[in-house]
């Protein structure tokens, strides 16, 4: 009993959570960490064979029920197929996870019309069809749960990447709207925003220690994330263990943000600029 209790501090023993992009980065340490607190799985990703082998292995490593299924979540048909099939084998939906996503790089004067809609369709429309799908399930029972990933550039351009910060920023008012519309309900809608996170998608970045290097300067923490700093984060968010928290975006990027002051540069560095000024009023 003791031992039932200490892996359900998150409060989420046997609620079913629904997670997108399950397959690869992210998606699969976020399934890992809510099954480690024994919640039950149906997770998504494009392939569905990949992704059934995957439930299996989590569900066997665990001992959760995780079912796997393919979908196209920015396709709304294919969604309400997805969302009946859930439905039948689970009974219901307590949290989703919108953790897909993808990038295309490019220079606005020569990105492709084609590149701009599919990260449109997949980063922000596709999260919209799956929010609003499943948060009709949880408008039924007044109670749910939904965390997007999105990311700091959301907030900050960047740069060549096409539409990606556009989508991403979409995706932060998407949340806000969803967590003001449907609070008085009982449902909660949060954003965690990574930056700097080794995934298969940025493993080629880190390939290059010189990278790695100026990556981590710009980090106050000084090291480059991990997959799990962003699950332990969307745990946080899907449980009630954060249940005054609507329509919020938390920052998982080690201090990133916060370091824009720290990189303009001062004569002789910022430490020895605020040395010698305790130097000059003879203060040191």
């Amino acid at each position: 009993m003791e031992a039932e209790q200490k892996r359900d501090w998150l409060g989420i023993m046997g609620d079913v959570c629904v997670v997108t992009g399950a397959v690869g980065g992210m998606g699969t340490a976020i399934c890992g960490e809510l099954a480690k607190a024994g919640a039950r799985l149906a997770m998504v990703d494009v392939s569905e064979d990949a992704t059934r082998q995957f439930a299996d292995e989590i569900g066997s490593t665990y001992g959760v029920e995780a079912k796997g299924y393919g979908c196209d979540i920015s396709d709304a048909d294919d969604v309400a197929i997805l969302k009946d099939k859930i439905l039948a084998d689970f009974g219901t939906v307590d949290v989703l996870v919108n953790t897909v996503g993808i990038l295309r790089f490019a220079p606005l004067e020569d990105l492709p019309l084609s590149d701009w809609r599919d990260v449109v369709n997949v980063n922000l429309t596709g999260a919209f069809i799956l929010s609003q799908a499943f948060g009709k399930v949880m408008l039924e029972h007044k109670s749910g749960r939904i965390v997007h990933i999105s990311t700091v550039a959301s907030h900050s351009p960047e740069t060549f990447s096409g539409a990606y910060s556009c989508a991403k920023a979409g995706l932060g008012m998407l949340s806000k709207m969803l967590a003001a519309e449907w609070g008085p309900f009982g449902i909660r809608s949060n954003c965690v925003c990574p930056c700097f996170v080794k995934t298969p998608m940025s493993a080629s970045f880190y390939a290059d220690p010189k990278v790695t290097e100026e990556r981590e300067r710009l980090i106050a923490s000084r090291r480059i994330g991990e997959v799990e700093d962003i699950a332990n984060a969307v745990a946080f968010l899907a449980s009630p263990r954060s249940d005054f928290v609507n329509g919020d975006e938390i920052s998982v990027d080690g201090g990133f943000h916060l370091m824009m002051g720290d990189l303009t540069p001062k004569p002789g560095g910022r430490r020895q600029f605020a040395v010698n000024s305790l130097k000059q009023r003879g203060l040191i």
